[in-house]
């Protein structure tokens, strides 16, 4: 089966007093997953707005990652591949460390 798609990812930005949230939203044409970051400015450091964006966006991200992840895991598990029972082995080469 060979299929092709487009998942469109929009990431919205706002600070204020030093607190900068993001929202990033993913949309795959049948749905949507919301996720939320938030980064905050530590008063005795220089404040470097891009620094904030940075962060509070890849934490956005992130949570949306977790959210699919999340709903693959379920999803493998209905349809009777889920994780096998008793302990897993460590993954061969570098693992997801940030799940």
């Amino acid at each position: 089966m060979t299929r092709t798609l487009e998942w469109n990812v929009r990431v919205g930005l706002s600070e204020e007093d030093g607190t900068t949230r993001a929202e990033a939203v993913l949309d795959t044409g049948s749905g949507r997953v919301v996720g939320h970051g938030v980064a905050r400015c530590n008063p005795q450091d220089v404040d470097i707005p891009v620094i904030g964006d940075e962060l509070a966006a890849s934490r956005a991200m992130k949570d949306v990652a977790v959210q699919l992840m999340k709903a693959a895991d379920q999803e493998l598990e209905s349809a009777g591949a889920g994780p096998p029972s008793g302990p897993v082995a460590p993954p061969y080469a570098w693992s997801d460390t940030s799940v």
